[in-house]
Formats: C-alpha cells, sequence, structure tokens
C-alpha cells in the first residue's frame, strides 16, 4: 500500500513539473533563429509570432502565426510539436506528431513547393536525422489561382523507414473523402463524394463520385470512375502524366444526362435541354496545367431525346425562307450525331433532326470565338404532302444563331411562290434554286 501512495504522489509531482515548467523555461528567445534557419533553406521570408513550451498531456511546442512568402503565400494559424523526449539526446531523434491548425497556401507556394522540396547536393549531411511518426491538418485550404479546395482535414502516417503509410483527407462538410495507401512504389487512391462540387474546372455538382486507381511520382491511372449527376451517370477510364507538361487521356460512357443545367458550365451561350447519350474520348497534352482545357480533344457520338434547342426554329426558317427569320427554338424528339473538338473548334458532323413534322440534317462547326457555320437541310411534312428539302446557310454565334436560306434558294423560292402559291411552291422553288447553284457552279456548297 506504502508503494501505491508514492507512485501517486512521484506521478502527481510529475505533473506539476510539466504543468509548471513553460514557466521556467522560454523558449521565444529562439524564435528569431528558426525564422532565419527556415528562411534560408526555403529562401523567403519566415515570420513567426511566439514560441512557447507547453507541459501537458504530453511535453510539445506550439509556434503561433507562421507566415512564409513576402505576400504570406503560407499561413499557419498554429503548429504543435511533440517530441519523443527520450531521443532527443541521440542522433536518431524522433518527432511524435506534427499537428497544423488553420493552415492556407496559394498557388504561388504551390508552385514552389517542388524547389522547396529538392534536395541540395552540394549540403553538408545533417548531424543527426529526424523522423517523424504523424502529420495532422486540421480546417486546411488550397487557395489555387480560380478556384480553392477545402477547408479539410488530413492525417497522414508515417512509417519506421519514413515512408507514409497511409494518408486520409477528409472535407469539413463531410462531401468529399480521399485515401493514398502505398503498395510498393505506387500509391492505391479511392475517392468517395457526395453532393460534391468540383473545386477546378467548371463547377459540375456531383450526386455520388467514387473514383479508385493507382498512382506513382510521375503519373496516376484510374481505373474505375463511377458518377451520379443531373439524373444520370457516367463511367469509365482516365489517365494523367506530369513527368514531362501535363497528358490526360480517358474515355467514357454518359447514359441520361440531362443538359438543362449541365451545359451553361461548359458554355453559357448554348441552350438546349434534353436527355444525353453519348460515349467521348478526349485527351490533352500541354506543358502548363492552366491550358490543359484549351488544349483538349474530344470526339464522341451523341443522341440527345426529348428536348428543346433555343434560339433558333428549323421549321420556320424553312417555311418561311422569304422573311428571313428563324429566331425562336426547335422543339425535338431526337438529336443525334457525331462531335468533335480541337483546342477549341467544336465540328457536329452528320446531324440529324426529327420531331413530328420537321426533319433535319447537316454540319455546323463552332469557332473558338463562338462564331457558327454550316449547312442544313430542313424537310418539313404538311400533312400527307412532304414538302421538298430546303438548304440552309448556319451564321451568327451561340448567344445569336441565325439559319438563313442560301441566295440561290431565296431566288428560286420566290419564282416557285409566284407560279405554284406559298407552301408549295417556295419549298420546291428553294430546293431548285440551290440545285440549280450547285449544277452550274454558282457557288460553292458549305458543308
Amino acid at each position: 500500500m506504502k508503494y501505491v501512495k508514492r507512485l501517486i504522489i512521484v506521478v502527481f509531482m510529475l505533473v506539476l513539473l510539466l504543468a509548471l515548467l513553460p514557466f521556467f523555461v522560454s523558449v521565444d528567445d529562439y524564435r528569431p533563429q528558426i525564422a532565419q534557419m527556415v528562411s534560408e533553406k526555403l529562401k523567403e521570408p519566415v515570420k513567426l509570432k511566439s514560441l512557447r513550451l507547453v507541459g501537458l498531456p504530453l511535453p510539445h511546442l506550439i509556434i503561433d502565426g507562421i507566415e512564409v512568402g513576402k505576400a504570406a503565400d503560407i499561413k499557419a494559424g498554429k503548429v504543435s510539436v511533440t517530441p519523443d523526449l527520450l531521443t532527443m539526446a541521440s542522433d536518431f531523434k524522433i518527432i511524435r506528431s506534427i499537428d497544423v491548425e488553420g493552415l492556407v497556401i496559394n498557388q504561388r507556394a504551390l508552385d514552389k513547393i517542388p524547389a522547396w522540396t529538392k534536395t541540395d547536393p552540394k549540403a553538408k549531411p545533417a548531424a543527426f536525422t529526424v523522423r517523424v511518426q504523424s502529420i495532422r491538418l486540421d480546417n486546411a485550404l488550397l487557395q489555387m489561382q480560380k478556384a480553392s479546395f477545402g477547408p479539410f482535414d488530413a492525417r497522414v502516417a508515417i512509417a519506421g523507414n519514413g515512408a507514409p503509410e497511409r494518408a486520409d483527407i477528409t472535407a469539413r462538410d463531410g462531401k468529399f473523402k480521399a485515401s493514398v495507401i502505398p503498395a510498393g512504389e505506387k500509391f492505391n487512391i479511392n475517392v468517395q463524394a457526395k453532393g460534391w462540387q468540383l473545386p477546378v474546372g467548371p463547377p459540375i455538382l456531383f450526386d455520388e463520385l467514387l473514383i479508385k486507381g493507382i498512382a506513382t511520382l510521375s503519373d496516376a491511372s484510374f481505373s474505375e470512375v463511377k458518377a451520379s449527376l443531373y439524373g444520370g451517370t457516367v463511367t469509365g477510364q482516365s489517365t494523367v502524366a506530369w513527368h514531362k507538361g501535363l497528358q490526360l487521356r480517358g474515355d467514357y460512357t454518359v447514359n441520361d444526362l440531362e443538359l438543362r443545367n449541365l451545359v451553361p458550365l461548359f458554355s453559357p451561350q448554348t441552350r438546349i435541354t434534353g436527355r444525353l447519350t453519348a460515349k467521348p474520348a478526349f485527351s490533352s497534352n500541354t506543358a502548363n496545367p492552366e491550358q490543359l482545357l484549351s488544349a483538349l480533344k474530344l470526339e464522341t457520338p451523341f443522341n440527345i431525346r426529348d428536348g428543346v434547342l433555343q434560339g433558333v426554329d428549323i421549321q420556320k426558317a424553312a417555311t418561311n425562307i422569304i422573311m428571313r427569320d428563324s429566331s425562336g427554338q426547335t422543339r425535338f424528339e431526337t438529336l443525334s450525331g457525331h462531335f468533335a473538338m480541337n483546342r477549341g473548334t467544336q465540328r457536329l458532323t452528320d446531324l440529324k433532326v426529327a420531331s413530328g413534322s420537321l426533319a433535319a440534317a447537316g454540319n455546323v462547326t463552332i469557332a473558338p470565338n463562338k462564331a457558327l457555320s454550316g449547312r442544313v437541310y430542313a424537310q418539313v411534312k404538311a400533312g400527307t404532302f412532304t414538302a421538298a428539302t430546303v438548304p440552309l446557310n448556319v451564321s451568327g454565334t451561340l448567344d445569336s444563331p441565325l439559319l438563313l436560306p442560301t441566295g440561290a434558294s431565296m431566288a428560286g423560292a420566290a419564282v416557285g411562290t409566284a407560279i405554284l402559291g406559298p407552301g408549295v411552291g417556295t419549298s420546291v422553288g428553294a430546293k431548285f434554286g440551290d440545285w440549280a447553284e450547285s449544277l452550274f457552279g454558282g457557288g460553292d456548297k458549305k458543308k
């Protein structure tokens, strides 16, 4: 019983000593030297607001108000460093944990990290070795040029050989979770998200997202990508490499996506609704990550059902060609074709539109400045009578499209209307005028 009482007294005195230790030992005097040492290593100005020693629950060092860079490219509210005291006198020192609260890293700092972590071959070997067992980030934020990721929490466990055992990232709102687990020289990646918005690029909202893949220090392969969004699904695979520049490739299957709210995220000028089915294959190769989308090449067959194309009325343009007015909207049962995009230029070929009395086909090109060009052949059925096919030139912009007859079509339409009357005479005359233009070389037909 005496030994128990003595042990309790010893423990009490030890706890008391640890609690009172910060009042007798001041480490803030070393703050300028530590800031200067880190500044020389990073070649950036470093500011530390305060430095203090805390004895409980384990002795640890707290650094408040950290700023790195002239414009505070890296900021942290508080960093706690908990050492293994038994190793501090040896050449192999162990840090039990490094806890960082309120870390903020901007794009300039992200760009400098490779240079900061690069080993200097001329540097003298360190007099001792330090191994960190775990790193914890609370309420961290990445601020990129046009987007941000976070706030999030991260946990990194480090093995005895200094290699990471596992890293977990969790958004503070619980909508995003990711884990990275080493497997030899590779890393297994698992991402899960619900109700999460893409932080980079178009702000796509995912109802659910699942990504599984394998990464190395120079590339990553995502063999399983599944997403539920905008009433449909997307499945497929993709690869990304960053050893020399940035390379991106992928192929996916798209089923039943509603375009009403999705299309404006990519092209605000395009106004179309309906449910999309497609099989896109894409690639991009660029030296600058910011040019990834502008260098994108994409091809896919597509089919859109039960939709509306705003801004142009194909049926009105084909039946009232002398009026030179195509404004309005085109309701369709199906709109299909092949879509290709190469460095900003978009081409829609083998277009086919079907909607009750309307049938149309053609090709359209969208220039990088959103200007439209091409030709559509429209045919309108009235009762049991099917009118002749009317050729219409596509022009204007995505924001204000125009669908107008060719010059020869208008001349033929005028003659046909005078001879046979409006309706039948107009459409037959328009077709004859276009045929004559093609036969006698009166003009080049736009495709």
